[in-house]
This record gives C-alpha cells, structure tokens and sequence, in this order.
C-alpha cells in the first residue's frame, strides 16, 4: 500500500505549469512544511519539506485557492522517479503525488483569505426555485410514486 496524507503549510505560491500537445493539462508543484512531531535533542530542523505535485482540476484548484502560507491537507502517494541533468549527472527524484486536497483551517485564521477570498466559490447559490423544499405534485398521480 502506499498512501501518504500531510498537514502542513505551502512554502511559497504553488508552480503551475501546462503540458504540451493536444490535452494540455495543468501540473501544479508545491511544496509543504510539514511539522515534526517530536524534535530529537541536537536537530535544529522542527519540520520536513515535502515536494508535492498534482494534476489537471487539482492543479486548477490549487493554483486558484491556495497561497503561501496557508494551511493544506493533502493525500496522495509517494512516487520516485530519476533523469540525467545538463551535467550528465544521474538526479534522483521523490515527490508526493496528490490526488485529495482540503483546506485545513477556516478563512478566519487566515489574515490573507479576504484577499483571496478562495472559499466564495465553493457556496451553492440558494434557488428561488427551491422553496421549502418540497416539490409540488399534482393531486391524482398518487398511484405512480413508490409510497404511499
């Protein structure tokens, strides 16, 4: 099994970049901080930075909602890959691939939400056509609905 689920803080904006070719599709690269749960006597690191990336509508999502600073949770799962530099030089590379993203703290904790304003989207408009509720239904098609 390999699943992977952070709480942590964006280092900086997230990256957002736009394949190439027919399906363009967008990648989004972050980076979160991590806090460390018990600090060791002679480390003077209290977090981990974890490489992130995502794609398509969760890279849309986090480039529109997301700033540096805010909190996230993500879940994803781990994936290591490699390519050779400019140098010739073999680089090693492991990221977290995520595929669930959540805001972890209310607009209110966060002095730069009203800027944002990242979560005004995400309220469903009230429909006049709502009502109450309750759908009318005509008086005599009692025999079709499935109760009674």
């Amino acid at each position: 099994m390999n699943k992977v689920i952070l709480i942590g803080r964006l280092t900086r904006d997230p990256m957002v970049r736009y394949s190439q070719g027919e399906n363009q599709m967008a990648v989004a690269r972050f980076t979160l901080a991590v806090d460390r749960r018990f600090k060791r006597a002679n480390d003077t690191q209290d977090a981990d930075f974890i490489g992130c990336v995502c794609f398509g509508k969760q890279a849309e999502f986090v480039e529109k909602y997301f700033r540096q600073g805010m909190k996230m949770g993500a879940v994803g799962r781990i994936q290591t890959g490699s390519y050779t530099n400019n140098e010739g030089q073999k680089i090693y590379t492991t990221d977290v691939v995520v595929e669930e993203i959540e805001f972890v703290e209310s607009k209110a904790n966060n002095p730069d939400a009203s800027a944002n304003n990242y979560q005004r989207d995400f309220r469903p408009e009230p429909s006049s056509a709502m009502g109450d509720g309750f759908m009318n239904i005509p008086d005599g098609i009692d025999e079709e609905l499935p109760f009674n």
